[in-house]
């Protein structure tokens, strides 16, 4: 019985090792943390680009306000700087608010000038219709509010967005300057797989 046990012991610490020896290799890779990989083996296959038209309601009055503050601006402040709001904005597909809602831009934005009226945009589109349902893309950058035109890069996103990249642009639609109540459009341009 002695015999029977050694080859089969000896044949399960040799698969054994074999195995750890690929395992080990699979995730440590060249340098020992890092190493390059096949794009196909993550569902990668032909890079596109999309365009998203949406309309971001920041609603900062009312019963039910999709903004809120989280901090005051300075004191002595003219430009709000160190104001922090917190979000869950509606994204819709038009101008209206009762036109039909595709996810939420969730994130917050902050006073960040001293010298004019520039926010800092940190902030997710989460998708909630459609084939995107479930997906975001992740937007960070400056956002200079009394510009016509302001560009913000796409840092990332996940879901169907995995790996993406890319900018937005925004233009104030509608601005009510003694609520701040807001619309602005974002034209959303990503590269994903």
């Amino acid at each position: 019985m002695a015999r029977l046990i050694s080859p089969i012991l000896a044949t399960q610490f040799t698969i054994f090792f074999i195995f750890s020896f690929f395992a080990t290799n699979l995730v440590v890779g060249d340098d020992g943390f890092a190493r390059t990989m096949d794009r196909k083996l993550f569902g990668m296959k032909k890079e596109k680009l999309s365009h998203f038209r949406l309309y971001w309601h920041d609603i900062v009055t009312g019963r039910n306000p999709s903004s809120v503050a989280v901090t005051a601006p300075a004191n002595n402040s003219l430009t709000g700087f160190g104001m922090i709001r917190m979000m869950d904005n509606p994204l819709t597909m038009g101008p209206e608010m009762s036109s039909k809602m595709v996810g939420k831009a969730q994130g917050f934005y902050s006073s960040s000038s001293q010298e004019g009226i520039g926010l800092l945009m940190a902030m997710n589109f989460a998708f909630t219709e459609g084939k995107y349902n479930g997906s975001t893309i992740t937007i960070l950058g400056r956002n200079s509010v009394f510009s016509e035109m302001r560009e913000m890069p796409v840092v990332g996103g996940s879901g169907l967005f995995r790996f993406g990249r890319g900018y937005v642009q925004a233009r104030t639609h509608w601005f009510d300057p003694s609520t701040g109540d807001a619309i602005v459009r974002y034209d959303c341009y990503v590269l994903h797989y």
